[in-house]
């Protein structure tokens, strides 16, 4: 799993090369802990066909401002640059999965 910053946003997910699902979360959100192993299973589950990022929305909060974020965990799945699914809240694996299924 990549960890994005502000530097590293750009790069890592609008210029890759396959679907990036980057995980706004913060540290003190009991929810974002809850989903980190669900993620940790997708990435060994779907690793050859999505990337899976974390950002610290409260170390780089520009990054959350640009995309809207209004709380935490969001979930953006981002394709050729753009949002193209975003899940707000932590969900069971099965609904990630339903919601990811049509854009990996």
């Amino acid at each position: 799993m990549i960890t994005l910053t502000t530097e590293n946003f750009d790069e890592q997910v609008l210029r890759g090369d396959r679907p990036v699902l980057v995980d706004f979360w913060a540290e003190w959100c009991p929810p974002c802990k809850m989903i980190a192993p669900i993620l940790d299973q997708l990435q060994a589950e779907l690793g050859d066909r999505i990337t899976i990022a974390k950002l610290n929305g409260d170390d780089h909060p520009e990054i959350v401002a640009r995309y809207g974020v209004m709380g935490f965990p969001t979930l953006n799945l981002y394709k050729d640059g753009e949002v193209v699914r975003q899940i707000v809240g932590a969900k069971p694996k099965r609904q990630l999965l339903a919601a990811l299924e049509d854009h990996i």
